[in-house]
């Protein structure tokens, strides 16, 4: 998805975070999930999460489509 988009970065650390975001995306779709929705649903939720469980529970895949909806 980035290719000529990676010409652009102005550092690796910024380089790297749109790779992630890219990343999360993309298996957002791939998952069933409106990326937009996704991404809202991850940032409601990501501040009450107390463990590494919490967060993984967070990750396209393991989410249901109607979780994300509810948000």
């Amino acid at each position: 998805m980035g290719r000529k988009a990676w010409l652009f970065a102005t550092s690796i650390d910024g380089a790297k975070s749109s790779a992630n975001l890219y990343s999360l995306v993309e298996t957002a779709k791939a998952n069933g999930h409106e990326p937009h929705r996704y991404i809202q649903h991850v940032l409601t939720k990501l501040p009450a999460a107390q463990s590494l469980e919490d967060i993984e529970a967070l990750l396209p895949f393991m989410l249901k489509t109607e979780q994300c909806q509810a948000t």
